[in-house]
């Protein structure tokens, strides 16, 4: 019994150390079998991402995965400058465009925690310039004149939450939204402008009809500029500074900005698009936005909450890793379990039932700002109900799985990416690496 008992502890000395790197709450780099992982088969993954880089479908970019809050996977691939062969490096800094809305949706959640808003607050009640606002009714194609009818009932947070408040991104939707949009001039606008603050850009905003009466369907719009604002007069901050304060600083994010710091702009990676003969090169300007250096720009108090961040793979990873960890991350807590909860429930039962949500598809529905799968999207593709994602315009993406405890954050920088199917299988290949 003596022998067998001296065993034991024996084997649960020499095991702690490997216990106690599973369980920290600190991203670290590990061996996947640590945590489950099949290192043979993440080689699959550098096979598949070197193939798409040598075809020309992407010029490459850094991919980050972690199970376990230990790094799997963190490597770059390709060349940030075909023309100089600079490859990608770690640190490189990428405009992150709308996965800056799960930021904004962490800071919205904060207040709600500490009883500072309601998310069904109605936003005139922040924002005064909403209590004018209307619905678009009758429009002219031949002169872009429209009528307008008054709202049913105000637009509310969590309207802005679930894009159902009728607000668009007039830059997607071509015909008559676009055309109102343009007409207020509020096309380009979702992630920087010139001369605009943040408070002049978005009661400009309410000016805009909107698309249809709040909470009728999904339509993707600036919806999260809008909350940015509502942190602003909640707080009384700037959003920039309620970010670095109460997100940024307490992660040990030290690379995520609005406008990069001097000494960090030659980090920012060059956008490419494509040439005529469908080849990749580098592109000056978007469609999206004329000026693609935004990042570099004089902060004059323009932050667009739904797309105007910049940041590193791993600055996002340690963003998202926090929410796995039930908010948690290095021992600094940026929101509660039970609020996670309710940020990651379905918010479109109703809505999906009418054939009004974010996707006809069962399964793939929308909680409080970012994309969700649910129970009847388990044939769809690897990815467990529950897990929640978004992605940004210049090919960006992340997903977060609670369920296996992963995450993934993938960094590139390409307009109009025309290859969409390249997440899809990176996430196939990593969910055939989980062993246990």
């Amino acid at each position: 019994m003596r022998i067998r008992l001296i065993a034991f502890i024996l084997l649960v000395v020499f095991q702690l150390p490997t216990w106690a790197q599973h369980t920290s709450d600190v991203l670290a780099e590990r061996s996947p079998a640590i945590v489950g992982v099949s290192e043979k088969r993440l080689q699959l993954l550098d096979q598949f991402i070197q193939d798409y880089v040598n075809k020309g479908y992407i010029p490459g970019g850094v991919f980050l995965i972690a199970r376990d809050n230990q790094i799997v996977y963190n490597k770059t691939f390709g060349f940030r400058s075909t023309d100089t062969k600079v490859p990608y490096k770690k640190d490189d800094i990428f405009r992150i465009c709308s996965m800056t809305k799960a930021v904004t949706t962490v800071a919205i959640m904060q207040l709600y925690e500490e009883g500072k808003l309601g998310l069904d607050d109605a936003v005139q009640d922040y924002i005064p310039a909403f209590k004018k606002t209307q619905v678009l009714d009758t429009f002219n194609e031949k002169d872009s004149t429209y009528t307008t009818v008054p709202v049913k009932s105000p637009i509310t947070l969590r309207h802005l939450l679930t894009h159902t408040s009728g607000i668009a991104y007039g830059d997607f939707y071509p015909g008559k939204i676009m055309a109102v949009y343009k007409k207020n001039n509020m096309l380009g606008v979702g992630l920087s402008h010139p001369t605009w603050n943040t408070e002049e850009f978005i009661n400009r905003l309410a000016a805009v009809p909107l698309a249809f009466q709040p909470g009728d369907h999904f339509m993707y719009g600036l919806n999260m500029d809008v909350l940015g604002r509502v942190i602003e007069v909640v707080s009384g901050e700037k959003l920039s500074d309620y970010f670095r304060k109460h997100i940024f600083e307490p992660l040990g994010m030290k690379d995520t900005y609005f406008y990069l710091p001097k000494e960090k702009q030659s980090r920012l990676v060059p956008i490419y698009g494509y040439d005529a003969n469908n080849k990749l090169e580098i592109i000056v300007s978007s469609e999206l936005s004329g000026n693609i250096d935004y990042p570099k720009n004089t902060d004059i108090g323009h932050y667009a909450g739904g797309g105007g961040l910049s940041s590193t793979a791993m600055d996002y990873a340690i963003f998202i890793q926090a929410l796995v960890n039930n908010g948690i991350y290095n021992g600094k807590r940026i929101l509660s379990r039970k609020t996670i909860e309710v940020m990651t429930a379905d918010q479109m039962i109703t809505l999906n039932q009418q054939g009004k949500g974010m996707s006809n598809r069962p399964g793939e529905t929308f909680c409080l700002g970012f994309g969700l799968r649910t129970d009847p999207g388990k044939g769809i593709n690897s990815k467990s109900p529950g897990t929640y994602e978004w992605s940004g315009y210049f090919t960006t993406k992340f997903f977060i799985d609670p369920k296996e405890d992963l995450i993934f954050v993938g960094m590139m920088q390409i307009d109009n990416f025309r290859h969409g199917e390249f997440y899809d299988r990176v996430a196939a290949i990593l969910y055939s690496s989980i062993e246990e």
